[in-house]
C-alpha cells in the first residue's frame, strides 16, 4: 500500500492508491482526488474515479508525465489543484509529479513566478531522475 503523505491542511500526495485509500481518504474528511497518471500507464486504475465519488470524493484524472511537463502542463495541473475542494489528494505513479507539483502550488502561493517555481523543484532534485 502506497503511504499518503500529508503535506498541510489542505493536501496531500501519494503514488498509485488503492481503494481502501479511497474510504480513508473520505473517513478523514478528505474532499477530492486528483489523479495524474495517464490511462495508459502499467497500473493505472481504470474505475478510481467511480470508487473515489462512491465515497463522496470529487475526482479529476489530468494525466501528465514528469519528463513532459512544460509551463502549459503545469499551469492545466496547478488550476486544478486550486480548484478541486480541499483537503485534496495528489497523486501519480510514485510520488514524485505529486510532489512536484504540489510544491510548485505552495511556492506559487507564497509569491513565486511559474519560473521561480520550476528552478525551486529542480534545486530539489525531483526533476534530475527524470532527464530534465
Amino acid at each position: 500500500m502506497e503511504p499518503i503523505r500529508k503535506i498541510n491542511d489542505e493536501l496531500a500526495i501519494a503514488g498509485q492508491i488503492l481503494p481502501e485509500q479511497l474510504k480513508q481518504l473520505a473517513d478523514q474528511g478528505y474532499r477530492s482526488v486528483l489523479n495524474l497518471r495517464s490511462p495508459d500507464e502499467k497500473g493505472f486504475s481504470s474505475n478510481e474515479q467511480q470508487q473515489a465519488e462512491a465515497f463522496g470524493l470529487y475526482y479529476a484524472n489530468v494525466p501528465a508525465q514528469m519528463e513532459q511537463i512544460d509551463g502549459e502542463s503545469a499551469t492545466f495541473v496547478l488550476q486544478c489543484i486550486n480548484e478541486l475542494p480541499k483537503p485534496e489528494l495528489v497523486h501519480c505513479g510514485n510520488g514524485a509529479l505529486a510532489a512536484a507539483m504540489v510544491l510548485m502550488h505552495i511556492a506559487i502561493r507564497q509569491g513565486a513566478t511559474m519560473n521561480q517555481a520550476f528552478e525551486r523543484i529542480e534545486q530539489l532534485g525531483i526533476f534530475k531522475h527524470y532527464g530534465r
